[in-house]
């Protein structure tokens, strides 16, 4: 793909994505003027690209819903549900064909436009229903149409006065030189010979505006005549491949890293004595590792703004995906979000589309009711879904919330032990019951269709959060509902940690879940042979790192109130204080606990504990600080 059909298929996709969302809104607002031309734009400026870059099936699903929605801004055709229907498959064809070109599809491999898509678009221009044939005299008044209008409508091959290249030069010639200078048209006749013309021009124009004369090109320029005058835009923004930030936030970390290492060195050298010559050239080295030391962070919190997205890129996605899944299974949902503008790490925003499609299915398919089980339990025929992103201290929250029937513990367990995925006698908690639905191969469904039942979406969930150094919770009530709650660092590659040690090793753990640090007694309150810590009022549990990770057990007299579901306090040996760490993935081997690894200040190497670890009450098989 060339640089500029790959700048137009990028440009061309985030319109379509708008285009969506602008859709579900009309559809709740019908009378949104604003709206309307907003959807009108957006094809008009998906149509001239796609002109340009020579895709026909682009320009005439474009211009027929341009035709459209020019109908429906004028009031000449009313916004009904086939007229969002029709152009929701606009839409759909629209990105379909982006798709394929990103993939690498050659332009003149796509295929036409569908006739369905053109029946329904038309239909919907004159206001017709759904299943409504088109009229044998609508083609015929569209074959008597003036050439140059044809030649916008169908693609540029099927016009009779095409030349041997595809192109109608004529029609442009005509449409950029004065009034008095253009050529003669080709006769009537011959354009309504042409079976391909008259099979590709809808009977749009003649609907939407049924005097118009010839387009001659100067119609819009002389609605706008300020355009002719206007200043070239300035470009405020520029592309670049994810690759290169990438490699650019890496080099920053080390930087960083690197200007920590001088700053302990320097320190360890100014415990000596220097006079004269030697005392003034390490004040100037003092002051230049200073500075470089300032603007090497500098460097490293540029790079990460350049990397962090809005939420919002994501969360456009999924209004459509809801009402289509809602449709077919037969349920009245309406999805809100809050927080699009939350960002986060690009990493993040890209890696979490699946798990929050899986989500959605689940809640839509699992969790909300259809209206008639709703009206029977006393609640609202429509449900409702919410989708929210916020801001944490070093983390970001997004939860996904339905007011659906809610999971029941027991059912759950019950489940997973006639599939065998947990054994006959286990005896688990609330909270522990709802972690089942995360168990590779666990449904509840007898029968898998298209939607779910094959016990593999949940799974991937907590697989796609885990890998982001993440974890996932859920809160559910019979009756009321289900929430997941999704805790994710903002960016990924520097986290800001508390430096700890245990059993002779130097650990790390994320703060995002570090409240305070307290000191331990010699000797604990128990409860059921487990011990217990008093904090700020109410008692904790008091579990062991060492013992957690499997490390030779000491005297952890240090202990951290950990910010999970289930509060409890972490012993360690000792807090060796907190840094801003480059991690680095362990990719080689997996470790029980071990999220990754990152070098201190003093070079040394820190194993960094998992956030999804430390928020599952370190996987709840430790054994307890003595």
């Amino acid at each position: 793909m060339d640089d500029m059909l790959k700048d137009f298929v990028v440009e061309a996709m985030d319109l379509a994505v708008n285009v969506e969302e602008h859709l579900l809104r009309l559809e709740r607002d019908p009378d949104n003027k604003e709206t309307l031309n907003a959807v009108f734009r957006s094809f008009h400026t998906i149509k001239g690209g796609a002109g340009f870059m020579g895709l026909p099936a682009l320009v005439a699903a474009c211009h027929l819903t341009e035709n459209l929605f020019d109908a429906l801004r004028t009031g000449a055709a009313p916004v009904t549900p086939i007229a969002i229907e029709a152009a929701l498959q606009a839409s759909g064809f629209v990105a379909d064909q982006l798709t394929e070109l990103a993939n690498g599809a050659a332009p003149e491999s796509l295929p036409a436009m569908p006739e369905e898509l053109e029946h329904i678009l038309t239909n919907a221009i004159e206001g017709k229903g759904m299943d409504a044939p088109a009229p044998a005299a609508a083609v015929v008044a569209e074959a008597a149409a003036p050439v140059a209008e044809v030649v916008v409508v169908a693609p540029a091959a099927a016009v009779s006065t095409a030349s041997a290249d595809g192109l109608d030069w004529e029609g442009m010639y005509n449409a950029v030189v004065p009034a008095g200078s253009q050529v003669a048209a080709a006769p009537v006749s011959a354009v309504a010979a042409a079976p391909a013309v008259v099979a590709a021009a809808p009977a749009a124009a003649a609907a939407a505006k049924p005097a118009a004369k010839a387009w001659d090109g100067a119609e819009r320029r002389e609605e706008r005549p300020e355009v002719r005058h206007a200043a070239p835009v300035k470009e405020d923004s520029i592309r670049v491949d994810a690759v290169k930030l990438d490699a650019l936030l890496e080099v920053a970390g080390e930087s960083v890293q690197a200007a920590n290492q001088a700053a302990v060195l320097l320190e360890r050298l100014l415990q000596f004595k220097f006079e004269g010559q030697a005392a003034t050239l390490m004040a100037t080295l003092a002051e230049t590792l200073e500075r470089a030391s300032r603007y090497s962070t500098e460097l490293q919190r540029a790079t990460l703004a350049t990397r962090m997205q809005p939420v919002g890129r994501l969360f456009q996605k999924f209004p459509r995906l809801v009402r289509e899944l809602a449709k077919d299974l037969g349920k009245d949902v309406e999805l809100t979000i809050e927080g699009a503008e939350t960002e986060v790490d690009r990493v993040v925003v890209d890696s979490l589309y699946d798990p929050l499609v899986h989500m959605l299915r689940n809640s839509l398919d699992h969790g909300v009711e259809s209206p008639e089980a709703r009206l029977a339990a006393g609640k609202p025929a429509k449900s409702y879904i919410s989708l929210k992103a916020w801001q944490e201290a070093n983390s970001v929250m997004i939860v996904l919330q339905d007011d659906g029937k809610g999971m029941d513990p027991a059912f759950l367990r019950s489940k997973a032990q006639q599939k065998g995925l947990i054994s006959e006698n286990a005896q688990l908690s609330n909270d522990e019951c709802f972690q089942l639905v995360f168990l590779p191969g666990f449904s509840t469904k007898e029968v898998a269709s298209s939607v779910s039942g094959r016990g593999v979406g949940m799974d991937v969930v907590k697989t796609a959060v885990e890998k982001n150094r993440g974890a996932i919770h859920i809160e559910s009530s019979l009756g009321k509902g289900t929430k997941f709650a999704i805790r994710l660092p903002i960016e990924l590659s520097i986290v800001p940690t508390m430096l700890v040690s245990t059993s002779g090793a130097a650990l790390a753990l994320p703060m995002a879940v570090v409240q305070r640090v307290v000191e331990l007694p010699e000797t604990f309150m128990e409860v059921g042979g487990a011990p217990v810590l008093k904090d700020q009022g109410r008692p904790l549990p008091v579990r062991s790192l060492a013992g957690a990770l499997g490390y030779e057990s000491c005297s952890e007299r240090v202990g951290i109130v950990v910010a999970a579901p289930q509060p409890y306090i972490l012993a360690v040996e000792a807090v060796d204080g907190t840094a801003d760490l480059v991690i680095k993935p362990m990719t080689a081997i997996t470790v029980e606990g071990i999220t990754g690894t990152a070098r201190s200040a003093e070079g040394e190497l820190v194993l960094v504990v998992g956030l999804s670890f430390l928020m599952d009450g370190c996987r709840g098989s430790v054994r307890m600080a003595a």
